[in-house]
């Protein structure tokens, strides 16, 4: 995928909300579930956008919270969606970020550049800034296909 491609892809989801992200079941590409609106005079429905970033060799997540924050998030009962909005913290059981001020190629990484040198095919690295979350990744290619609500990113195998 050309740069300018990459960057018009992770333009079309600014502002867009985050309901999940993380590697897939199979543990070699990163997935990104992005729900997005438009202007509903626009006639575009919501849908959900995965992003599936392949061949991921770096996927780097840490708190965009500050220690302040987390101290006052602690309380299990802020992942309860109908306990967690009435208390004092960071209310975790939203269970979705918002991707603001959203996500961006990082132009000349040199890390990217460092994986395409050893691997032999090209990298690129991308950022996303979320509420909560900070992510880098590095990675191959982007795909994105629209998935149905309530897609689950992880198969379980069934007993026999």
């Amino acid at each position: 995928m050309e740069i300018g491609q990459l960057s018009q892809a992770l333009d079309e989801i600014f502002d867009g909300a985050v309901v999940h992200h993380g590697y897939t079941d199979y543990m070699r590409d990163y997935e990104v579930i992005v729900y997005v609106t438009a202007d509903p005079r626009t006639g575009q429905p919501p849908a959900h956008l995965r992003y599936l970033f392949t061949h991921c060799v770096v996927a780097e997540v840490r708190t965009a919270l500050s220690p302040d924050t987390w101290r006052r998030s602690l309380d299990g009962r802020l992942t309860d969606p109908e306990v967690g909005p009435d208390l004092d913290g960071f209310v975790w059981a939203v269970r979705w970020q918002p991707l603001y001020p959203g996500a961006t190629v990082v132009p000349e990484s040199e890390r990217a550049r460092s994986w395409a040198d050893k691997v032999g095919i090209p990298f690129h690295e991308v950022r996303f800034e979320l509420n909560a979350h900070a992510i880098a990744l590095v990675f191959n290619d982007l795909e994105v296909t629209e998935v149905g609500e309530g897609y689950a990113p992880f198969t379980v195998a069934k007993d026999d």
